[in-house]
Order: C-alpha cells, then sequence, then structure tokens
C-alpha cells in the first residue's frame, strides 16, 4: 500500500502522510538534537506543537531535562496554565515515557499549597504531557539573577521548601533535583516547588528508578546520587539539595562548580565546600553550621529529615539556639583521613617513627655528653623497583628531621649538610666525624606489590 505524500511543514520536503507531527524525519532529527539556546528550535516546537489539542500554546517558559514548559491556553476551561511536554515526542523511548509518567503521578499525587498542583495528565500523538497551575513570578535563579536577596529572607525561603519537601516524603517521595531552577515564586514571593521530574515513589520497584543512570543536575546533587547508587537514595538526598540551594542563595555560588559535569562530580566527591563565612562575611557562624551539615558526605551526618532542618532554620530565625554542633578541628581532621586514607597512614607512621627515634635519643642524651653530641639524619634510600620513590624517602627524612629539631637540648644537623651525602657510599662512621656527631639515623623506603613497607635502621657510633 502506498502512503499519500504531502510537504513537510519546516523545510519543504515531501513526507509520507503518517509522519509524525507533519515533519520530516531530517528536521524532527534536527529538532531533538538542538541546542536550549537555538532560537530556530523554539520555533520549530512551537510550529509543531502550535494546536495541541485542548491547549492552544502561546510561549516557551521553561526547559528541563525531560521536557519543554509552555504557557497555554486550555480551550475547554478557558484558563492560562504551564503545559509540560516531553521533549522527543514520538522519538521519546519506553524509559523517558515511563520516567515522565512516575513525574506526574507524583507530583499528582501531593496536595500542598508549597507544590504546583497538577490539572490534567494526557498523551497525544505520541507525546506525554500533563498540565498545572502556572505560577507568575519566575524562578529562583532568575530572581536572585536579577535582584540581591538578604540572608534572613534566604534562610525564611528555604525554611518554607524544606516543609514542603517533607511533606513530600510522608507520602513516600523524593523529588532528587532540587536546585533553584526547580522552586519558582509567586508574585507575593512565596515558594513552590515543581518538577518531580527526578521523583521516584519510595516504595517502588520500578526498573526505571533502579537504573545506575545519573539523574539530577551537578552541582545540587549528593555524592550517593552522583555515584549513581540510586538504590541508596534516601531523604537525606533532598536534604543535601535545600542545602546546597542555602549555600547559593548565601554565597552566590553554588558548594562545587567545575567546567565540566565531569569536574564538578569529581570536585563534589573528593572535597569540602569552602566555609560560607570565606565568601560571605555576613553569614555568621551558627548558620554556616547549618548550611554545610546539610552538605556532608556521608547522608547519616547531615539532618534526620528536611523537618529538622526546617526547624534549625526556623530556630536561626528567632535568634534561638541551633541543634546542629559545630565542626571543630577534630572532625575536619577525620574527614581528611577518610577522604586520603593511604596518605594519612604513612604520614602518621612517619611521625611515629620519628617520636620513637626522638625519644630514643633523648634517653641517651639525658646522660653528660660531650658537646659534640647530637644527630645527623641522612636522605631515606629509595629501593623501590621502579626508583619512582624519591620525593617520598625525602619527605619522610624531612619530618623526621623537624621532629628531632622540637626536641629541647637535643643538637641536630640541618638539612643542607646532611642531604650532602645523598647517593655517597660514604662510611658512617667517616659521616659521622665529618658531621661531629654521635649518633646517624639513617632509612629506607621499599614499595612492594602488595603495599608500602617502611624500613629503617638506627646507628649510633661513638668517636674516639
Amino acid at each position: 500500500m502506498t502512503n499519500a505524500k504531502r510537504v513537510c511543514a519546516e523545510c519543504g520536503a515531501t513526507v509520507f502522510a503518517d509522519a509524525p507531527q507533519g515533519i520530516c524525519s531530517v528536521c524532527l532529527f534536527r529538532t531533538g538534537l538542538a541546542s536550549e539556546d537555538d532560537k530556530a528550535f523554539e520555533s520549530t516546537v512551537a510550529r509543531m506543537l502550535k494546536d495541541f489539542g485542548d491547549y492552544e500554546l502561546l510561549e516557551e517558559i521553561g526547559r528541563g531535562g525531560q521536557g519543554v514548559v509552555f504557557r497555554a491556553r486550555q480551550k475547554s476551561l478557558n484558563r492560562t496554565v504551564a503545559l509540560k511536554v516531553i521533549g522527543l515526542g514520538e522519538w521519546a523511548t519506553k524509559a523517558h515515557l515511563k520516567r515522565f509518567r512516575l513525574e506526574a503521578e507524583a507530583a499528582a499525587s501531593l496536595d500542598h499549597p508549597g507544590i504546583v498542583p497538577i490539572h490534567e495528565v494526557g498523551e497525544r500523538d505520541g507525546s506525554c504531557y500533563f498540565s498545572m497551575k502556572l505560577v507568575e513570578g519566575g524562578q529562583l535563579d532568575e530572581v536572585v539573577r536579577h535582584e540581591q536577596m538578604s540572608i534572613g529572607r534566604a534562610v525564611e525561603l528555604i525554611a518554607k521548601v524544606s516543609r514542603t519537601v517533607h511533606y513530600a516524603h510522608e507520602h513516600g517521595i523524593l523529588h532528587r533535583d532540587i536546585k533553584p531552577g526547580n522552586i519558582l515564586l509567586d508574585k507575593t514571593g512565596e515558594p513552590h516547588l515543581t518538577d518531580f521530574g527526578l521523583a521516584r515513589l519510595v516504595e517502588s520497584e520500578s526498573t526505571v528508578t533502579r537504573t545506575l543512570e545519573v539523574l539530577g543536575t551537578p552541582s545540587y546533587m549528593a555524592p550517593e546520587q552522583a555515584v549513581g547508587n540510586n538504590a541508596q537514595l534516601t531523604s537525606a538526598t533532598d536534604v543535601y539539595g535545600l542545602g546546597a540551594v542555602l549555600y547559593q542563595l548565601l554565597t552566590g555560588h553554588p558548594p562545587f562548580t567545575g567546567g565540566t559535569t565531569y569536574e564538578t562530580i569529581k570536585l563534589l566527591l573528593d572535597t569540602e565546600p569552602r566555609q560560607p563565612r570565606l565568601l560571605n562575611p555576613k553569614i555568621d557562624r551558627d548558620l554556616s553550621t547549618i548550611c554545610l551539615k546539610c552538605l556532608e558526605k556521608d547522608p547519616q551526618r547531615r539532618y534526620s529529615s528536611s523537618l529538622a532542618l526546617a526547624e534549625d532554620l526556623e530556630h536561626w530565625l528567632k535568634h534561638e539556639p541551633i541543634r546542629a554542633p559545630r565542626t571543630g578541628i577534630v572532625t575536619r581532621g577525620s574527614k581528611w583521613v577518610r577522604r586520603n586514607p593511604t596518605t594519612a597512614l604513612l604520614f602518621a607512621l612517619s611521625l611515629a617513627f620519628a617520636a620513637t627515634v626522638g625519644v630514643i635519643i633523648w634517653k641517651s642524651t639525658s646522660l653528660p655528653s660531650p658537646p659534640s653530641d647530637g644527630v645527623a639524619v641522612l636522605p631515606f634510600v629509595d629501593l623501590s623497583p621502579a626508583k619512582d620513590q624519591e620525593y617520598f624517602c625525602d619527605g619522610i627524612s624531612e619530618e623526621i628531621l623537624g621532629a628531632l629539631a622540637k626536641v629541647e637540648g637535643l643538637r641536630v644537623v640541618a638539612r643542607t649538610s646532611s642531604f650532602s651525602f645523598k647517593g655517597k657510599n660514604a662510611d658512617v662512621t667517616e659521616i659521622a666525624r665529618k658531621l661531629n656527631v654521635q649518633n646517624i639515623l639513617e632509612g629506607s623506603h621499599c614499595r612492594l606489590q602488595h603495599g608500602d613497607r617502611l624500613s629503617s635502621a638506627r646507628k649510633q657510633h661513638d668517636r674516639q
């Protein structure tokens, strides 16, 4: 059977009558790959969907990872709504459509003044869509881009959003993509949470939710989400997102921003966020503590719920004591050790070794000794097969030398003098004579296949 032919509405090429939206495959493909800033793409989408059943599309007002949002007029009820249509239309995979439906179902099941309500969910010509209340006012990121928000106002806003998120959690729904662009401010400045495009029913076993695909916006994404471990996402994931938005409102920057998505995620996983007070001196210690508690790498160290976060923010607003403990130097040090276990172990071994040697030498020098008594630390010898550990050997020697120099009453030969024998096969007795000391400390480092091993030997020489 032969299909009737007609002309593509976009480029004028001949297309078959059953072509989706009357657009040829080339133009439809270009539409799916076009950038967000491409004006031609915007006009193409508008023409493709101008007459969308009961909805007349007026203008594009937003774009997310899964779809495009239009200001539209619902003809049957003669009202203006926001209409979200999945971006790829008939080119979308079943997984895309399933995730999009989950978004609509999750949002439609919630009835809260801080959540944008869903009016209708449907499908037309292979395109899935839902209509929702149109919130006039703008996205939070756009609002703060044009006008500075006070610290008190930022805290009040996040406290309200936190209570909204807690309501969703009580109904078994995670948002998973909390960011400034998904918080809408109405004309009175009240926040409304939207775009549950990444939400999932906590009890659901959908294959969509168990995929290893990383979903979310990197700068506001929790570490457990960044590694794609969707099975371990909990309400603490949304607490992190709330903290990330608060951090940006307070400092003007998200906690982590790299040149690429990869760089942002690497920063997120490997580094701690800078103290907000360093970026904005007006932020007090308590508020900085609240913000950083939300951004803990370990979900169990964050607030136990978004409600607990809201309550602590409200305590701060009322000038009452907050519940979050301040982070001390010991806590920050332990975080560094957890992120760098190998380096920390080697550093601890070198310090312990230096302390042991220091005690031995201190005991030996506690007795009366001639003025020439002292110690010289020779550079450690690199015995690794690849001979690529010289920098590490020098570092250990310098650490030990520095520790011994702090022993009161102990004369320690300067690094310049002791390192002058590096690479020379001089006899230790001769070295002791030239440096005018009775104690020589030398050692070696051998990097083996199954780990690092540090070996050393202490030799004491009595000069006649």
